[in-house]
């Protein structure tokens, strides 16, 4: 079986995702090829996981402040490019397309009629108890922007059909320092960000923000800024005694497994966002800003515990390559569900 594996550039939390799948998808001998979107080649970063990946412009959005800039998505986003990109695209060779909310691939898989099955977040939001939380908008976002014969909808706990995340390994806690915090907040304003956190001086901070080009102090000596670079990432979120972060489903899972400390403030305007929020928040799992104030961290930082999960999860990147590797059948995809621990 051969497979074309679309991947969703525009957040690092897709990228994360499937940097983790890759690795298992090589161990169980897929044939496997790779197709990014969403983001321009040059602002993509540690992507050797991926081999001699194809690149299409694909479908973003633009973001100013903190929250989605509807005008400059619509002027970004070209329909006609999009349909050429559909079009350029040959399936014949491939017997399988995935889809990590990547629509190229997704709608390639459509017009040629070829099985495609949706793996990630957004695919959760199409199990009844989350689609019907949304409105006309959202559900056509769920429904057309990257469309699946099949899907693997990827939730905290136990709901509907949904699988456990995939999730990167981390390292024990023992290397965990107190009082040290990793921001990663890509769609804030960096000079907002680090306002907010110079009066805070008994804590370190490990900024990640696409705006720094080289790792330095922050204005002051216990911010500390580091550019996008997954292996920096892991490093300082793994000495990490808490994370803010806003709230896209790869960092909120990380945070989760590690057991850390952990507030979200969502970009606004991004539905996705807003629920994962929103439902962390009513789980208690983990606490939200609103703004990034000095405040609101303070509060936030002496507030106390978040609820610990309730379920340990499986290595669901292993599990899925295996059903992968034996066909895909719907028969495994039923025991992937029932893989809660």
């Amino acid at each position: 079986m051969r497979i074309l594996f679309g991947i969703q550039g525009t957040g690092n939390g897709h990228l994360s995702r499937c940097h983790t799948l890759s690795k298992w998808l090589n161990h169980h001998a897929v044939d496997v090829d790779y197709l990014i979107s969403g983001r321009a080649p040059s602002r993509l970063f540690d992507m050797s996981a991926f081999g001699d990946y194809q690149w299409r412009q694909g479908l973003s959005f633009a973001t100013q402040n903190g929250r989605v800039d509807y005008l400059n998505t619509c002027r970004n986003n070209s329909l006609k490019q999009f349909w050429s990109d559909v079009n350029s695209i040959d399936l014949s060779a491939y017997d399988l397309v995935l889809s990590d909310y990547e629509p190229v691939t997704a709608w390639a898989a459509k017009r040629s009629k070829k099985p495609c099955i949706g793996i990630g977040r957004q695919y959760a939001f199409k199990e009844p108890s989350l689609y019907s939380k949304l409105n006309l908008f959202q559900r056509g976002l769920i429904d057309y922007f990257a469309p699946a014969s099949r899907w693997l909808g990827m939730h905290w706990q136990p709901l509907d059909n949904c699988i456990a995340p995939i999730v990167r390994e981390h390292a024990p806690e023992s290397g965990v320092s107190q009082r040290h915090v990793l921001v990663y907040l890509p769609f804030e304003n960096l000079e907002h960000v680090v306002d907010a956190l110079i009066p805070l001086k008994s804590y370190q901070f490990s900024v990640f923000h696409p705006s720094i080009k080289s790792t330095d102090n922050l204005d002051a000596p216990h911010i500390f800024g580091f550019p996008p670079s997954r292996e920096s990432f892991k490093r300082q979120f793994e000495s990490a005694e808490y994370v803010l972060a806003n709230a896209g489903f790869e960092t909120t899972c990380e945070a989760l497994q590690g057991d850390k400390q952990f507030a979200v403030k969502p970009l606004k305007g991004q539905f996705e966002q807003h629920w994962n929020a929103k439902l962390l928040a009513t789980n208690q799992l983990a606490q939200v800003m609103s703004e990034i104030t000095e405040d609101n961290v303070r509060t936030w930082l002496l507030s106390g515990q978040n609820k610990p999960l309730e379920y340990e999860w499986p290595n669901m990147a292993d599990n899925i390559a295996q059903w992968i590797k034996q066909g895909a059948e719907g028969t495994t995809q039923e025991q992937l569900v029932r893989l809660w621990a």
